[in-house]
């Protein structure tokens, strides 16, 4: 009796074994399920990442070597850095200029990239009709930022200044031409840090300066140039874009004409070294750094109400390279000497 007892128990006890070990393997079957499950979900989700555009609208050619080129380069620069489209409208009239933003606005451009001054009023108008577009206004001045507006502002008085102390350093004559496209701001800025920066060199130093009325007139370049060398000017710079691509031809022929180069030319934005013969030296603003900042913010969600600088402090804003065979050893670590001071604010005194 008591084996059959114990043969019940055993019976008993291994049925109870079975049911637990059961039980457990069909929880970790289901776990293991639902953990596959997941992994099956996650993996099949997609991240579709936006692909920004930006455009230039811009009156003068962007082969005009000069302003039009450069300011062009700075946006396909900035644009392949980060990745996005960009695309470009040159050599447009003024009444052309709200048309003309109108269409990439129409198109659905993220950011519309405005270089100069001159945009100022149009780009005002269409920036209200299309909150959600930026604009980017390389030269705007500090009071035009909004919501959906940052200026780009290079250091006027500092470029003025690079210009004038290399001019006064190698001027003959201590006459200088300066040839502006427009009378604005900026402009004027770089005209007076001209002169400053000249005739702290050279007291005796005169600035002779002519408006163009025009940034892609090159006849009337060289007609200013020509004007200006004839009242004895031997050294150059100007704000114009393709009108002082016009002035250098203008010095070129004058030099070519009397066999040797002794009327000088500074070029600006971008460093144009052997583009010309004339050519000593280039003031170089970083706008693709600048433009960059502003891009940045706008994937950022921080866009807007803002003015980006660039000066010598924050590598914005630079000396090009130098030409060695007109601009002497001397004369070139003493413009170098004074790079310095105008970065740290002394000079001109």
């Amino acid at each position: 009796m008591k084996k059959i007892l114990a043969l019940t128990l055993a019976l008993a006890m291994s049925l109870s074994l079975a049911a637990c070990s059961s039980s457990d393997t069909s929880t970790t079957t289901e776990s293991t399920t639902t953990e596959t499950a997941t992994t099956e979900t996650a993996t099949t989700e997609t991240t579709t990442e936006k692909t920004y555009k930006i455009a230039m609208i811009c009156d003068s050619s962007i082969n005009d070597g000069g302003w039009g080129a450069a300011c062009y380069t700075a946006m396909v620069n900035a644009a392949e850095s980060l990745g996005w489209e960009h695309q470009y409208t040159d050599s447009i009239a003024q009444s052309d200029y709200v048309d003309s933003m109108l269409s990439y606005c129409d198109l659905g451009y993220d950011m519309i990239f405005l270089p100069g001054n001159q945009y100022t009023d149009a780009t005002i108008q269409v920036a209200a009709d299309y909150p959600d577009t930026c604009f980017t206004l390389l030269n705007g001045a500090e009071d035009v930022p909004t919501d959906n507006i940052t200026s780009l502002l290079p250091n006027a008085d500092q470029i003025g200044y690079l210009a004038g102390a290399m001019a006064g350093l190698m001027t003959e004559s201590n006459v200088l031409g300066f040839i502006g496209g427009m009378e604005i701001d900026t402009t004027k800025q770089k005209l007076a840090g001209m002169e400053a920066g000249a005739q702290a060199i050279n007291p005796d130093i005169t600035v002779l300066s002519a408006y163009a009325g025009s940034y892609s007139d090159t006849a009337k370049g060289m007609e200013l140039a020509n004007g200006m060398i004839s009242e004895g000017a031997d050294v150059f710079f100007g704000d114009a874009s393709s009108v002082d691509s016009g002035a250098r031809q203008a010095i070129d022929q004058v030099n070519d004409a009397n066999g040797a180069i002794t009327i000088y030319d500074i070029g600006q934005p971008a460093d144009i070294l052997g583009q010309n013969p004339c050519v000593i030296t280039s003031v170089v603003t970083d706008n693709s750094g600048m433009l960059r900042v502003a891009m940045e913010a706008m994937m950022a969600g921080t866009f807007g109400n803002e003015v980006v600088y660039g000066t010598l402090e924050n590598g914005c804003l630079s000396v090009g390279a130098i030409n060695d065979e007109l601009v002497s050893a001397e004369a070139q670590e003493a413009f170098y000497a004074l790079v310095d001071e105008i970065a740290a604010g002394t000079f001109p005194a």
